[in-house]
């Protein structure tokens, strides 16, 4: 298997990703003003000029993969067919999830609702109303459920398929044999891999920065040093170091130990929460607020500029599904790693609906119960948000309730370990995709690579705080998107080969049985009659 080649870096991979990247750090360490004006005009090209492309390929891949799952190809094994899971399904389910959003959850999982709350997407209500509360649940549950694990599904798919069972590299660029055969390790396929590795690294700079503002803002909180950028980017040196050490010591080890570890202590803050605050309004807004998402996905997945306000979508819609599609590479190219021997039909049920079903409860219980706050009880949390950013909303929340500088040393510290998960998969992933594939790279690329990423998370905190860390991930993930779509072709052509190659099999079987049958009867032996 190619899969199998000695670690050794691709020079025509690696040097020019390090190029752009290492031109990207140095302008903005220079030139940071310059180079966040530049961000902006590109930005607001893509979203004027490409915000449509965005929707309408995400929920494509949401119709994809369900699609794969429920079909005859859903039997499909990612591997040989006598091969079985190498991680247990509960490991397998937190790493995933610990990998692909963790950090992302804690930050928007009191924010996002909030925000909504406060300023109604598309003017749906009226802001601080009943209705207020219910739009905000929905469009969380939008933006983090089923569409972006459909993106993760579709790339991580793909790269099981080719590598498992087909046993190709374990590269984006791989997947495109059936589309450009041979070409595929040629310069198309080291391009294609080029802006996989790029993509990774700002999705990965944009949860480091969102990770060490939120850790600043905890650290306040319980021991009032001041929110700055100097402490933020303290923070991201020390978290650089920890994701790297745990990076080098293995899948196996390291990210499979934080992410156990991450979910038990996450589902139990979320038990206190239910326990302790708004228990029945909580289990009522989960019933009301699912079948509200679920009866607007169609309209909310096609939304576009055109008849809506195209300023919001790109700060919000746009803006997530760019975000997963940076993402999309190493979450992907991990999940990919951690599914061998699973079925196509267990890898989409695993990916997209438990992840999302999880994804449900949390936004119900740290939403919702923040939301039972500014609807009947202190308050307060719309103005903390306001006035000092998304980051410091959980804080805010957890302060209305007893143990407060317990439940917000937790808090810190899921951050933290969220924080080194993701990070340390993707510096993995990116050594991966310079190391032609190989899947356990050379520990000293994957530092290169956690200290570039780190890198580049402190030049975004610094170019523009949050909107600094969305605005590179949208421009990232821009030419990624166009590679996500090539690759469902790529893996749809490659699936129909195999249903071809699988009848001819059949056919020839079924063509050879009356023969022995004949041999049989006769009481000649099969040899003898051929």
């Amino acid at each position: 298997m190619e899969s199998s080649r000695p670690s050794q870096i691709d020079p025509a991979v690696f040097w020019p990703a390090m190029f752009i990247i290492l031109g990207f750090v140095g302008w903005g360490t220079m030139f940071p003003e310059s180079l966040s004006s530049i961000s902006k005009v590109v930005l607001d090209a893509i979203i004027s000029g490409f915000g449509w492309g965005f929707v309408v390929s995400t929920a494509g891949f949401l119709v994809f993969a369900l699609f794969l799952a429920g079909s005859r190809f859903g039997k499909i094994r990612l591997g040989q067919d006598d091969e079985r899971p190498e991680f247990r399904t509960a490991s397998w389910i937190c790493m995933m999830f610990s990998v692909g959003m963790g950090i992302g959850l804690m930050f928007w999982g009191v924010a996002e609702p909030i925000y909504h709350f406060a300023s109604p997407p598309h003017g749906q209500a009226a802001p601080k109303s009943l209705e207020a509360a219910l739009v905000a649940m929905k469009y969380s549950y939008f933006h983090w459920a089923l569409h972006p694990w459909a993106i993760y599904a579709v790339v991580g798919l793909v790269i099981a398929y080719f590598t498992f069972r087909k046993g190709k590299s374990n590269l984006i660029s791989a997947a495109f044999t059936p589309i450009f055969g041979e070409a595929a390790s040629g310069p198309i396929g080291k391009a294609i891999d080029v802006l996989a590795l790029i993509a990774t690294l700002f999705g990965t700079a944009t949860s480091l920065g969102l990770g060490a503002q939120q850790i600043n803002s905890g650290i306040n909180f319980l021991w009032g040093t001041g929110v700055s950028n100097g402490i933020a980017l303290t923070i991201i040196g020390v978290m650089t170091v920890l994701f790297i050490l745990s990076a080098v010591s293995g899948v196996g080890k390291g990210i499979q130990f934080l992410s156990n570890m991450n979910m038990i202590i996450a589902m139990l803050l979320l038990a206190f929460l239910v326990c302790i605050g708004p228990t029945i309004f909580i289990f009522n807004t989960f019933t009301e607020s699912l079948g509200f998402y679920l009866s607007d996905l169609v309209s909310m997945s096609l939304r576009t500029a055109a008849f809506s306000d195209g300023k919001w979508l790109g700060s919000w819609t746009i803006f997530y599904w760019a975000w997963w599609v940076s993402w999309a590479p190493f979450v992907g190219v991990f999940i990919a790693r951690i599914s061998r021997g699973r079925t196509i039909r267990e890898f989409v049920i695993g990916v997209l609906l438990i992840p999302s079903g999880v994804t449900f409860v949390w936004f119900t219980i740290m939403g919702g119960t923040a939301l039972h706050s500014e609807l009947f009880g202190a308050g307060g949390i719309v103005d903390a948000v306001n006035n000092q950013g998304a980051a410091v909303s959980l804080f805010a929340l957890l302060a209305q309730y007893p143990f407060a500088w317990l439940t917000s040393l937790i808090a810190i510290f899921l951050v933290a370990i969220f924080f080194i998960s993701g990070a340390d998969a993707g510096a993995v992933v990116m050594g991966m995709l310079s190391s032609r594939g190989v899947l356990e790279p050379k520990p000293g690329v994957v530092v290169l690579w956690g200290v570039l990423a780190g890198a580049s998370a402190a030049v975004l905190l610094v170019m523009g705080g949050l909107q600094g860390l969305q605005t590179a991930s949208i421009i990232a993930a821009a030419p990624f998107l166009l590679v996500m779509v090539g690759l469902c072709v790529s893996l749809w052509h490659a699936l129909l080969d195999e249903l071809e190659e699988g009848k001819g099999r059949r056919s020839a079987t079924a063509s050879a049985e009356p023969v022995t049958g004949a041999a049989e009867a006769s009481g000649l032996a099969p040899e003898a009659v051929s």
